[in-house]
């Protein structure tokens, strides 16, 4: 290794670069569905874009290529004019589901993101 290779690695810019160029190589996307398991329509944004409607209706899915982090924010409370928003960042190949929160006893309106596969 040379000198400048051993000062890049003690700055840690070897891995960071070594990062980037695998984004690059890859395409830099991540591909992940999403369904709607409950009974409300639920509002969505992937990376900042707004769900199209057909999808976020129950029993709704589908199958999404962010190119710019693959964050979802959601709206975690199913009753008009409630807000109680939620954003987790998905991973490249899975498939998530909203669903009914159970571990909320007493609030039947609460909706989670669950990693199913």
């Amino acid at each position: 290794m040379s000198n400048n290779q051993d000062i890049f690695q003690g700055l840690g810019l070897v891995e960071e670069l070594d990062e980037q160029a695998g984004e690059t190589i890859t395409g830099g996307y991540e591909v992940f569905t999403i369904t709607n398991r409950t009974g409300y329509n639920v509002s969505y944004l992937i990376d900042g874009t707004k769900t199209p409607a057909q999808y976020a209706k129950p029993n709704g899915s589908a199958v999404w290529t962010a190119y710019s982090g693959g964050i979802v924010k959601f709206d975690a409370d199913g009753r008009a004019g409630y807000v109680q928003n939620k954003s987790y960042n998905l991973s490249n190949g899975s498939k998530y589901e909203f669903q009914y929160n159970y571990s909320t006893p007493g609030n039947p309106y609460d909706i989670e993101l669950y990693k199913v596969a």
